[in-house]
């Protein structure tokens, strides 16, 4: 209780000094003559740039990346035209990929912090080892996490390793975060290809065989998509996932698409093992997964987002746990924005819509919040100046709050289309009636991040797990592993 109150403290005071100062700096511009409805139409036209991005954003990942070339084996003459004219394009569907070349031994990295996630670690082990498709020169799975005690899943993870001898056990000793445990495991990883996960993450079945489709062409890394697994917990799970879709499903789909870029966004991300180790994990950052692919970026490494790669996760179940992991999130990117400015600038490895991609993405994003917000002081002041708002900038704010808004209904309608198969359509009626409330209360998190950021203060709680549902294991069972999935190198 403690730890909201001094939240909120800080949420009134930078929303307080973001409203009144600049409230009293327009008001006596206009008392002095000065003109303002220049800068009150820029920062409407701000909401009008956010809300036609969500145009863009939304019709381009309607329309995906062309997964495979099996188009060929069409007999239909026309139909064969059209999906090759779809390739061409860059277009088409979610079709299992078949690579020239077989996939490769990989490697599957998880890092844990036991204390937390020891309820669920068991469970996403046995799913790795028992339903990921193993390519023929097989898999293994490097388990790197940290305790501050002894704990008796140590004991069970001892004997799952017995049953599945490609599971290495590392406890990192004096680690206080992912950061640290990934790069410890990096000795022990052999796979020419590695998956980083999160503890709680299930990748399906084929996301190797997708992974690599993409890899074997020159890509250095390919992040999947992860979607909410208990989105039926409660209505913030419900959004959640919901927004994940359009997160996962829309935005880093539509970016990589048109600028043929993207970020690792921490799990469910298969890199090249040897750019990997090159590039490693920064532990003093929040965000170490957006600082990883900043620097993979600016050494000339490909990135790229398919969002047929498919990993479910675990949701916040309460306001708290959501808070505190939004507002890491939030200073975090704003961390890797201000560190990298000056280098994404002066960068030869990046063109000029990469350029302008990570521009948006790092400040225009992260500072919305901030100008977002402005919308509050220019009615304010000139209300108070003039007693009214003149009819042409009152109708200009009018419609850009309504082109603003009516993007992010169609980003709910275009994430519908693209998701439709896994939650029921009244999430997504749910999200457009709480899309305001929402968006407010994640700019409320965002704006106390940067007072957090300004203020010198970086520390962050880990996001609980919840209570989850009762697993048992093959220990538990006593009885000898199933038989592991094995991946087809050539299409059946």
């Amino acid at each position: 209780m403690r730890k909201w109150r001094v939240e909120l403290r800080k949420a009134i005071f930078a929303h307080a000094v973001l409203i009144i100062f600049p409230t009293i700096v327009f008001y006596w511009m206009r008392l002095e003559g000065l003109g303002v409805t220049g800068l009150h139409l820029v920062i409407a036209t701000f909401y009008v740039i956010s809300g036609l991005m969500l145009l863009v954003e939304s019709t381009s990942a309607i329309a995906r990346r062309f997964a495979t070339d099996d188009y060929k084996l069409e007999r239909n003459r026309f139909r064969r035209s059209y999906f090759r004219l779809k390739d061409r394009l860059g277009l088409g569907g979610a079709r299992q990929p078949y690579p020239k070349i077989p996939v490769p031994r990989c490697s599957f990295l998880l890092a844990a912090y036991l204390p937390n996630e020891q309820e669920i670690i068991l469970e996403t082990l046995e799913h790795i080892l028992l339903d990921v498709q193993r390519p023929p020169d097989g898999i293994e799975v490097v388990l790197a996490y940290n305790t501050p005690n002894d704990l008796s899943i140590e004991e069970d993870l001892r004997k799952l390793s017995q049953l599945y001898p490609e599971l290495k056990l590392l406890r990192v000793e004096g680690s206080r975060s992912k950061a640290e445990n990934l790069n410890a495991a990096f000795e022990l990883v052999t796979g020419e290809i590695t998956c980083i996960l999160d503890a709680d993450h299930h990748p399906a079945p084929d996301c190797l065989y997708r992974a690599w489709h993409w890899i074997e062409q020159g890509y250095d890394v390919v992040q999947g998509r992860s979607i909410i697994r208990n989105h039926r917990e409660n209505l913030l799970t419900q959004t959640i996932a919901v927004e994940f879709e359009m997160i996962y499903g829309i935005v880093h789909s539509a970016k990589s698409f048109l600028t043929d870029s993207s970020i690792f966004g921490g799990s469910n991300g298969y890199w090249r093992t040897d750019v990997l180790k090159q590039i490693r994990f920064n532990p003093v950052m929040l965000t170490e997964d957006i600082d990883a692919s900043m620097r993979t970026l600016l050494h000339g490494y490909r990135i790229l987002h398919d969002r047929s790669i498919i990993s479910t996760e675990l949701a916040p179940e309460d306001l708290k746990s959501f808070w505190f992991q939004r507002k890491r999130w939030a200073q975090g990117w704003l961390e890797v924005a201000l560190k990298y400015q000056r280098q994404l600038w002066n960068s030869d490895k990046l063109s000029l819509v990469q350029k302008a991609f990570w521009i948006y993405l790092l400040y225009y994003c992260e500072f919305y919040s901030l100008v977002a917000l402005q919308i509050i002081p220019i009615v304010l002041s000139l209300s108070l100046a003039e007693g009214t708002i003149p009819d042409s900038l009152n109708n200009y704010l009018w419609f850009s709050t309504m082109v603003s808004f009516v993007g992010g209904v169609y980003q709910t309608i275009a994430t519908a289309k693209v998701a439709h198969v896994r939650y029921p359509f009244y999430y997504y009626i749910n999200h457009v009636l709480l899309l305001v409330p929402y968006i407010f209360f994640k700019n409320v998190i965002a704006i106390v991040a940067i007072y957090d950021h300004v203020r010198g203060h970086s520390s962050w709680l880990v996001t609980p797990r919840g209570k989850q549902a009762y697993y048992i294991s093959n220990l538990q069972k006593e009885t000898v592993p199933p038989s592991p999935s094995v991946l087809n190198s050539t299409k059946s």
